[in-house]
């Protein structure tokens, strides 16, 4: 008998868990690939993860799926009202890479932040899906695609429209089998960086 898969919402008392977790399944997504190209991983790990996992559990919600007490699968999920949440995490990506112009991961970094405030829609309310991750040694187990089932049901329930920026062609297809349909342009980052495919799901 396999291990059943959970998904929930992740609360305070996660906090370490979601950082080893985030650390694990982090380093090969395409957009963090690329922002900290030619710069040490585990430097970024070590500052950074702790404070997105921190703010994320604050200001957003985080819902992992799992099975065996373990987190498998994390996504951060913004409930935007307006923009100006978008705009003031640009602002101040852009703060960061101004103070430290020497650091190229800072720098497109905030290309990235201010790329998504100004293409972002401006249709709202609705759920921001900012990232979704897998722990390697559990990638192929459905856990991501629990998480998007779960979230959509409840956004069909609550009449709550939702949207993404796909990574990958092959990210972009799981998104569709859960109704997300592409929207708008898609943005390719400099510096050989991955396509951003805007991706809209309709309650």
């Amino acid at each position: 008998m396999g291990t059943e898969l959970t998904v929930r919402r992740a609360g305070a008392s996660d906090l370490e868990p979601l950082t080893k977790a985030f650390r694990k399944a982090t380093p090969d997504e395409a957009v963090t690939e690329w922002i900290l190209r030619d710069y040490p991983m585990d430097q970024f790990l070590d500052e950074w993860a702790p404070q997105i996992i921190d703010k994320a559990l604050r200001e957003d919600e985080i819902w992992v799926a799992g099975g065996d007490g373990e987190i498998w699968a994390i996504s951060i999920w913004q409930n935007l009202t307006s923009a100006e949440r978008l705009l003031a995490d640009a602002a101040t990506a852009r703060g960061h890479a101004d103070r430290a112009p020497e650091l190229r991961p800072l720098q497109r970094s905030a290309y990235v932040f201010e790329l998504l405030a100004r293409e972002h829609p401006r249709r709202f309310p609705h759920s921001y899906l900012e990232l979704i991750t897998t722990v390697p040694e559990y990638r192929g187990r459905g856990a991501g695609a629990a998480i998007l089932t779960e979230r959509t049901r409840r956004f069909s329930a609550a009449g709550i429209p939702a949207y993404l920026e796909a990574s990958t062609e092959r990210s972009s297809r799981l998104y569709t089998r859960q109704g997300f349909v592409r929207t708008g342009e898609t943005h390719t980052l400099p510096e050989d960086g991955p396509t951003l495919i805007p991706m809209w799901f309709e309650a």
